[in-house]
């Protein structure tokens, strides 16, 4: 009898053991972590570290890590499994190689999460994939000045919270080459500013699925006061967590 209640004991142990390291090696106990890629050929933004400090902060109060690189050749197969999403943070010009390139792809393929802020959209021109996946190119600017924004989907993680008329200073973009398969979250009433070039379909923010990744673009984030705007910060953290397919 006591050789029966040793071996029961033993295997409830055994069970026990293996229990607590399933729970700790779990993948869904992971933290997620996400990449910032801020590096520049062209005009540099003064509010980049500002936004690369800011989405650092969200991430520590809405539980996930940031990394932050300007790097090219650390945008890798290897390194993209780490992240749930890449930021690109105002890049300008040409940022990528072939191999980052083709990296970047592979990553959106498998299932990777992309988000553009600002002047993502002024960098890569003769990367046509990119252009298409990011959803626009840069054309022009009108000097910074206070514009009206219309959100025209309020459904989404980063405008359910914005009025349906948000009002505020930014620098504003012209764009071209639209991808019309985007999904529009906020447009700018060109009639509220001077400078607008794309006339009534003129939008500020947009997501898309795109080739199995997820993928959403702010302009908004000119401004080192953007990285200080309650409304802008939660409209980016719902971007980031799009992106990463947590909401």
């Amino acid at each position: 009898m006591p050789a029966i209640k040793f071996a029961r004991n033993f295997f409830l142990l055994i069970c026990f053991t293996a229990a607590v390291s399933f729970t700790v090696n779990h993948p869904g106990q992971e933290k997620n972590k996400i990449l910032i890629f801020s590096k520049t050929n062209g005009y540099r933004h003064e509010s980049i570290e500002t936004g690369i400090a800011a989405i650092k902060k969200l991430g520590a109060a809405n539980n996930f890590d940031v990394d932050a690189t300007e790097d090219s050749s650390y945008l890798s197969d290897a390194n993209f499994k780490k992240y749930k999403a890449v930021v690109f943070l105002s890049t300008t010009g040409t940022v990528l190689g072939k191999p980052e390139e083709l990296a970047l792809q592979n990553y959106i393929h498998n299932g990777g999460g992309f988000v553009g802020v600002h002047a993502a959209t002024d960098c890569e021109y003769d990367f046509a994939w990119y252009d298409k996946m990011i959803g626009a190119n840069f054309l022009s600017h009108p000097a910074q000045q206070k514009a009206k924004l219309v959100v025209v989907d309020n459904t989404h993680a980063s405008t359910k919270h914005l009025p349906a008329t948000w009002v505020r200073k930014d620098e504003w973009y012209n764009f071209k080459n639209m991808n019309p398969d985007v999904k529009v979250l906020i447009k700018i009433d060109e009639t509220s500013y001077t400078g607008g070039k794309n006339g009534d379909n003129h939008p500020m923010a947009w997501y898309q699925d795109f080739e199995g990744g997820r993928v959403f673009y702010t302009e908004l984030g000119h401004t080192i006061e953007s990285y200080k705007e309650a409304f802008y910060l939660q409209h980016l953290l719902g971007g980031i967590q799009y992106a990463m397919g947590t909401k």
